[in-house]
């Protein structure tokens, strides 16, 4: 197979649309790759409906800069061709097409993305406890993997174990020892309820909590709860949000449907901090969320009530009943694509009776909702769903050696004068097994800067007034940061007064003080 069977060529670029176009015999010519910055963004099925001409329009940069530079090419052949050299543009600037292959170029970091972080319009915590209810039928060591990292990265949150008549023995130990925590609440079923049956009772002992269902064949990662948190509270019309996972169909990323192994070189803790410091914060929308990891506020459970138990006893259709429930009471779902969860699937049914289930629950939402498919092909290939995963692959193939000198770390704040002696001792200490960034106060500016080997690096700042609107928004831009840079805790070393605000403000958006 040669690349002279085809013929492509760039049509051009108005500022915020890529055209392009593709010649020959399309009925041999495998999907289409179009990539952004050397890494694939979407794929296109070049004979469909006998197509010849491409559009996609790119309303904001998936890589946070203004600069584009794409490529076409076929990976599925052996070697892959390159349809197209790559063309560099520029946001907002019409570009005529190249007329020679573009120089290579370096890709720079991930950047914030545009209009992002949105954050609640109240402070973390003023807003209702959250509830973790995990539903649990047998799977001790899923179970005992579970329970660990919820319970360490989710402190202040109630953990709700609702055991379905387990019949496995090993269960009621890992239950019992759970238990003995002073926010874990164990809850017997005395027969086997089904799935939904003990969602909904675990959300009804929440009593006027938000809740998050979590499936006990999951693993949760740092800041996962508060990121989901921020995300519900984005907007008031947010009923629910989902996390993304490495194998949750719909919501694995990069690649629907599959199960997407995090790289070999990370562990999972190290996987789910990459995500969550690099994929961005534009929310995906879709017409249903997914029980392995979603959010459930609490006015939406107050508006539509609980689960359907009766249509979809064993699960597999009743999240999407919900949240079709809930669109119709006004409510979106929301997928927070900077939340990864490990997923094992199907721990508790295995894949024959998860499949059978699955059939059983689409009859349902097909006689209920006949426009429910439909609308999630459409929203799984919003220009936001697309770019989350390329963002994803990005991070994961860390093309622009993000991750080159060292594995994802935690990050830490730190407010002080890179200049005194005693916090460069510190410094020291704390960048051995954290990613340091310091808030420094220099009169008239207050910046954030990243510690990169022995020197920093500049990431922002803002104009420091003297008045109560300029120190208001000196404090949403330092919120920002914390949300925006992933923050995971803030060392405040005394009683000084940028000490005292930067605590005052983590704590808001239950960031930990060291």
């Amino acid at each position: 197979m040669e690349a002279a069977q085809w013929r492509a060529e760039w049509l051009g670029w108005n500022g915020n649309a890529l055209r392009w176009r593709i010649a020959g015999d399309l009925a041999g010519l495998p999907p289409t790759e179009l990539t952004l910055d050397d890494v694939v963004f979407a794929r296109f099925a070049a004979d469909a409906a006998g197509a010849r001409e491409f559009e996609l329009a790119f309303p904001w940069s998936p890589s946070g800069h203004d600069e584009l530079r794409f490529g076409l090419a076929v990976t599925a052949t052996e070697p892959p061709l390159e349809l197209l050299p790559c063309w560099e543009v520029r946001l907002g600037a019409a570009a005529a097409p190249p007329t020679a292959s573009a120089p290579a170029a370096t890709s720079r970091r991930l950047a914030t993305l545009a209009g992002t972080p949105r954050l609640p319009a109240v402070p973390l915590v003023e807003l209702p406890r959250v509830s973790i209810v995990v539903p649990i039928f047998n799977s001790p060591q899923s179970v005992q993997n579970c329970i660990a990292p919820v319970l360490r990265h989710s402190p202040n949150a109630r953990l709700i174990l609702i055991d379905d008549a387990s019949t496995d023995a090993r269960i009621a130990p890992i239950l019992d020892a759970a238990a003995k925590h002073k926010h874990v609440l164990v809850q017997r079923n005395e027969r086997n309820r089904g799935y939904t049956g003990s969602v909904n009772v675990g959300m009804r002992l929440a009593g006027g909590d938000d809740v998050v269902l979590l499936n006990s064949d999951t693993v949760v990662g740092p800041r996962w709860l508060a990121a989901l948190k921020i995300a519900a509270y984005s907007a008031d019309d947010i009923g629910t949000v989902t996390a993304v996972s490495d194998n949750a169909g719909a919501f694995s990323v990069p690649e629907l449907e599959r199960h997407c192994p995090i790289p070999a070189r990370w562990t999972l803790a190290q996987a789910q901090r990459a995500v969550l410091q690099q994929a961005g914060m534009r929310y995906p929308q879709l017409p249903t969320g997914n029980g392995f990891c979603m959010y459930v506020k609490r006015v939406l459970l107050a508006r539509i009530g609980p689960m359907d138990e009766a249509a979809f006893p064993q699960g597999y259709g009743e999240e999407n009943d919900f949240c079709q429930r809930g669109e119709r009471a006004g409510y979106r779902n929301l997928i927070a694509g900077n939340v990864l969860v490990h997923h094992e699937r199907s721990a508790s049914f295995g894949d024959e009776r998860r499949a059978a289930l699955g059939a059983q629950g689409m009859a349902v939402l097909r006689e209920r909702y006949p426009d429910y498919e439909s609308e999630v092909g459409a929203t799984l290939w919003s220009f936001e769903r697309r770019a989350l995963d390329w963002r994803v692959r990005r991070i994961y193939s860390d093309g622009d050696a993000t991750y080159a000198k060292q594995p994802p770390k935690p990050r830490l704040l730190l407010a002080a004068d890179p200049q005194d002696v005693g916090t460069a001792r510190l410094l020291a200490t704390l960048s051995r097994n954290q990613e340091c960034f310091l808030l420094r106060n220099d009169g008239d500016r207050v910046g954030l800067y990243r510690l990169d080997g022995a020197s920093f690096q500049s990431e922002d700042s803002v104009e420091l007034g003297r008045d109560a609107a300029a120190l208001a928004r000196v404090e949403t831009r330092l919120r920002k940061w914390l949300v925006g840079y992933a923050i995971e805790s803030v060392h405040a070393r005394g009683s000084a007064a940028s000490d005292r605000w930067l605590a005052t403000l983590a704590a808001e958006l239950d960031v930990p003080t060291l």
